[in-house]
């Protein structure tokens, strides 16, 4: 068997996050900059079943018989197995390196699931068309956040800009013109499955003023679709920064993304808001490509670890 690699890019949510596991459309798009690689070698002088798992990243080089039997690792490579119904996978040596960030919001976790069952099924030579490595990616998403929307594996899986409501069929978004986003990190960890059972438990404590927070920020994601499809880069803006307000009224925020948003905002930024879960991780700013500099700098400045920009569109 021949070495084997697949590719997955990062993921931010560009509006709707945590309405989206409520129902309600979202927006999220890849980042191309940020990517897990998957690489397979056959290991030739092992048994049948052998298989090794080697994530620099994480620290972790082990053999996948010798991890948790709910480690995400060991169930997406057990749901490639049982996709075909295989008494036993070739033995095989799997490397994993990422430059995504865990727990912030990127969609790591997502990412290293579709790399991973992607590459394995190629490796044992049955292809898995995309929407079913999306879906076993979901499984594995489940064990680890609890209720995830599956925004995340589907747009890493698609790798292309989409409209996302949970339960229905993704549309794909062709944007009119190119988009200039900032990302920079806090440098505070954020665990998913922390703040989406935050809001869970909000939600059940009163669930009529959390539902109109949710159908204010579903609003807020029709209104930056009918933006980007049609240019306009001025109203995105504007409904991003509101998505942001509505999403520390949710909660979610943090005073460190509160900070980011408003430093970005106050050195020209057009809208900025947290992407991901919140409680810490990212946040996203919308630029014209002349403000790009700036921006960043300002952001270092006030105390974030890293920032970079990426562009969105139909390139």
């Amino acid at each position: 068997m021949p070495a084997t690699k697949a590719i997955a890019p990062g993921k931010c949510i560009l509006c709707g996050e945590h309405a989206v596991v409520y129902g309600r459309p979202a927006i999220a798009i890849p980042i191309h900059q940020l990517q897990v690689k998957v690489v397979i070698l056959p290991d030739l002088r092992a048994q049948s079943g052998t298989i090794t798992i080697d994530a620099p990243e994480i620290q972790l080089h082990s053999s996948l018989s010798d991890l948790p039997t709910q480690h995400p690792l060991v169930i997406a490579v057990q749901l490639v197995q049982q996709e075909f119904n295989l008494k036993s996978l070739p033995a095989m040596a799997i490397r994993i390196t990422s430059t995504i960030p865990v727990a912030a919001g990127m969609g790591s976790s997502a990412a290293v699931a579709v790399a991973l069952i992607k590459a394995v099924a190629e490796f044992i030579g049955h292809p898995l068309p995309i929407e079913r490595i999306s879906l076993l990616a979901f499984e594995v998403e489940k064990q680890q956040h609890g209720t995830p929307s599956g925004i995340d594996n589907t747009t890493i899986a698609y790798a292309q800009p989409i409209y996302y409501i949970k339960g229905q069929p993704i549309v794909p978004i062709k944007l009119a013109a190119l988009f200039t986003l900032v990302i920079a990190d806090t440098g505070i960890s954020s665990a998913t499955q922390t703040t989406v059972a935050a809001v869970r438990e909000r939600w059940e404590k009163d669930p009529a003023a959390v539902n109109e927070l949710m159908d204010r920020i579903g609003d807020i994601v029709n209104h930056v679709r009918t933006d980007i499809e049609t240019g306009d880069v001025i109203s995105t803006g504007s409904h991003l920064t509101q998505n942001h307000v509505l999403l520390q009224q949710l909660g979610v925020s943090c005073p460190e993304l509160d900070r980011l948003v408003e430093v970005s905002l106050n050195h020209g930024a057009l809208g900025a808001k947290l992407t991901g879960g919140g409680g810490g991780g990212h946040i996203l700013a919308l630029v014209q490509p002349q403000q790009v500099e700036e921006v960043i700098s300002a952001l270092l400045t006030a105390g974030a670890s890293s920032a970079f920009v990426t562009t969105i569109g139909n390139q």
